[in-house]
């Protein structure tokens, strides 16, 4: 990549961050999808400044005729990208036509979240060895993420300071950098409170740690270990492969609210949604469900 590009896109990303507070997962996308733009474009001698709407459908008609094509939703988030990164130029003053102006993203096609019935979140939570410190550890986690409906990156970033187990609630830190209280219920604080006396001080041997989930090296976890153990457990709960995402126990903790009566305000205050729009895919998830129900026990079903 040329090296004029590699510091545009290390100011636009300094940009985006000091004035939006995006997350860091959501800025490496951002990175990600122009740094590789800006390869494609190396050796046609074209830096990013200089492309025009022939360079973008070109690009766009090279990304289709791999072997495995992105997905629509890919190809949706690299337009917002290129979008949002050429109004930056624009702003800015270094460029003075968007050669994104003419160009339509895929069209977004219905895609329901995948989710779990309330008899497989069940067997996924029983799952874990709970004898063990990991496996103790591992039950701790996963009544933690389907009682508070948490994202995996705001579970592993939970800090032991941000947990009030008298109170009943965490204080999650969401996309940019939002906080919202969310109650974790009787059964996730026995369990809690049960990792937190036993299994934690066995994993740390004393080590300073202030994250609240811990491996055995006396580390905070990962985002990728958490989702690593996650899909662990549902294998061996026998969750079929299709089933597992790593917002499986978020969606299913949204769907089962939602199905016992929940309103949906508060469904999105829980997952933290700054749009009600993000959060009524679910009332699709719910609708399905109670159809089945009706076509199920109703005589003339």
């Amino acid at each position: 990549m040329n090296p004029a590009d590699t510091a545009l896109l290390d100011e636009f990303i300094d940009t985006l961050w000091l004035q939006d507070g995006l997350a860091k997962n959501t800025l490496a996308s951002y990175r990600s999808d122009l740094a590789l733009f800006a390869a494609w474009l190396s050796p046609r001698l074209i830096t990013l400044p200089k492309v025009g709407p022939a360079e973008v459908n070109a690009y766009l008609a090279h990304l289709h005729a791999q072997p495995a094509p992105p997905k629509a939703s890919s190809q949706r988030r690299l337009c917002t990208t290129l979008k949002r990164f050429y109004r930056w130029l624009i702003d800015q003053g270094r460029i003075h036509a968007d050669p994104l102006l003419n160009i339509q993203a895929p069209m977004a096609g219905t895609r329901f979240p995948k989710t779990l019935s309330e008899n497989m979140v069940e067997h996924l939570l029983a799952a874990p060895e709970t004898n063990t410190p990991l496996g103790l550890r591992d039950r701790a986690l996963l009544e933690l993420l389907y009682a508070t409906g948490m994202r995996v990156s705001e579970l592993v970033e939970l800090k032991i300071f941000a947990l009030d187990l008298r109170a009943g609630v965490a204080r999650a830190l969401g996309k940019g950098n939002k906080e919202r209280l969310v109650p974790m219920g009787e059964v996730a604080i026995g369990w809690m409170q049960r990792y937190l006396d036993e299994a934690r001080p066995a994993l740390l041997k004393a080590r300073p740690c202030d994250e609240v989930f811990v491996t055995r090296r006396g580390t905070g976890m990962t985002r990728q270990m958490a989702w690593t153990l996650i899909k662990k457990h549902a294998l061996r709960a026998g969750i079929h492969p299709d089933r597992i995402s790593p917002h499986v126990l978020r969606h299913a903790f949204a769907t089962h609210l939602l199905n016992h009566g929940a309103d949906l305000r508060v469904v999105q205050l829980l997952l933290g949604h700054a749009d009600i729009s993000t959060t009524q895919v679910y009332t699709h998830v719910a609708r399905e469900r109670l159809k089945q129900l009706h076509q199920r026990h109703h005589p003339r079903g």
